[in-house]
């Protein structure tokens, strides 16, 4: 296991890059943000280089080039479909990202604002805004610890029985880590004649899933997730769904590629997937997109579950040796986790403690909310504030398949490190600034979510 990793960590494009540190030294990152974006394989880098030398129209011209794109389109569908275990009632749609296919499934799906869809408070914002601007939007709960309670979901489809359209859920959550268990809530779903979308942004590189379940009723009906979450560059992402489903709707995104003719008064648009297409496709966060899934299953997905496991272990039990550190979410048991860690140190704002590990130390994390800010209150236990004050926050920690235990000690090391300071980072001049801004009401743009 030792050499995969180490083959896996020469695969990745970027890892020997040096960045600057505070006291001007240049030192080679530790990436421990990939829930938020992954560097590029080296093979799908390739495999975009390769591809861009025969780049041409993708369905609108006769020349080779042209041909020899088009099918790498068309056929990539059928590698998408394979890669999420989807049979043939299914189809593909090409999309920018999670957010962006989850916006155009809503307002295809979304009629009028009578339409009811059931969501959590564990939900990212890309899987909770485009629905309440569309629908309306009940909630089902989370416990204590941040695992979501499935027997929420059925108390509120069984009291709007029939009224409930979509139950929409993420696989795995961005801020936590933990894994729904998407194909049992599908069962509970589909028992009250409503269907189920699955934000699949954390799962797609870390674990492998299929849309269909142990049974019919296990289905899933629609999953999304991008590809810049799983080593592949260039912007990317696919929404798998049932063709008959998108048939009957048509996306609020119009534009050529997605009619058979129009006329003066008069439109008739194509079927899915090229209905949900409008415009020109992006070819290269396509070729990446399909280059990265292959990879990933040739890497394997009991390898990664295994190797984000022991990265988690050894993190969860370093930290908590340190004292003033708080972890949270449930930390004892973490099988149903991808490699995510959520802390924060005591006296220290998250935006701090993320600065000092970067600067001093050249380790990356994400401080914040995490776009999640009502999971994130519940998870601090932090009441909303007046205004448009985001939730205090707390450093994310996340795992790819090329981190090494060398990766996690760095970290416990720098984290240690900062609770030995003599003058504590939260007094300094950045976090008396942030303060002061937070204060107003504002915050930097790079600092939201």
């Amino acid at each position: 296991m030792e050499n995969l990793n180490t083959n896996i960590k020469e695969s990745i494009w970027g890892l020997d890059t040096l960045v600057r540190l505070d006291n001007g030294d240049l030192r080679p990152a530790i990436n421990l943000d990939n829930a938020a974006t992954t560097p590029p394989f080296k093979q799908v880098m390739a495999e975009i280089d390769s591809q861009m030398r025969m780049y041409g129209s993708i369905g609108r011209g006769k020349g080779q080039k042209s041909a020899h794109t088009t099918d790498i389109y068309v056929d990539a569908r059928e590698a998408i479909k394979d890669f999420v275990g989807a049979d043939e009632r299914y189809t593909v749609f090409y999309c920018a990202n999670t957010t962006d296919g989850i916006n155009k499934l809503a307002s295809a799906l979304i009629r009028s604002k009578v339409d009811m869809v059931l969501s959590t408070r564990m939900e990212h914002h890309a899987n909770d805004l485009p629905w309440r601007a569309r629908a309306r939007v009940v909630y089902a709960e989370v416990d204590p610890e941040g695992r979501l309670k499935i027997d929420d979901i059925e108390r509120q489809l069984r009291r709007y029985r029939g009224l409930i359209k979509y139950v929409t859920i993420t696989a795995a959550s961005n801020a936590t880590g933990y894994i729904n268990e998407v194909h049992h809530i599908a069962k509970i779903v589909h028992r009250y004649g409503a269907k189920i979308i699955v934000d699949g942004a954390q799962i797609a590189a870390h674990r492998e899933f299929s849309m269909l379940g142990c049974a019919p009723d296990e289905s899933i009906d629609f999953f999304i997730f991008s590809a810049h979450k799983m080593y592949a560059p260039y912007g990317g992402g696919a929404v798998i769904g049932l063709k008959e489903e998108l048939n009957k709707h048509i996306p609020a995104f119009y534009g050529g590629g997605m009619v058979e003719a129009v006329f003066d008064n008069r439109v008739c648009y194509a079927q899915a997937p090229d209905s949900y297409e409008a415009g020109s496709p992006n070819f290269p966060g396509l070729v990446s997109m399909v280059s990265a899934a292959k990879t990933l299953k040739e890497i394997g997905f009991e390898y990664i579950t295994n190797h984000e496991q022991e990265l988690m272990h050894r993190a969860i039990e370093g930290l908590r040796q340190i004292p003033d550190v708080t972890l949270y979410g449930d930390n004892d048991y973490t099988d149903d986790r991808v490699g995510i860690i959520l802390f924060n140190v005591h006296g220290i704002l998250s935006a701090d403690t993320a600065d000092y590990l970067a600067g001093k130390h050249a380790i990356a994390v994400r401080h914040g909310a995490f776009c999640a800010h009502p999971y994130i209150r519940r998870l601090t236990r932090e009441a909303e504030r007046p205004g448009c004050t985001p939730p205090s926050g707390m450093v994310r920690v996340s795992f790819g398949i090329y981190n090494t235990i060398e990766d996690v000690d760095a970290l416990l090391a720098a984290v240690k490190a900062l609770t030995e300071e003599t003058i504590p980072v939260s007094l300094g001049a950045y976090s008396k600034k942030r303060q002061g801004e937070q204060k107003n009401g504002h915050t930097r743009p790079y600092d939201r979510g």
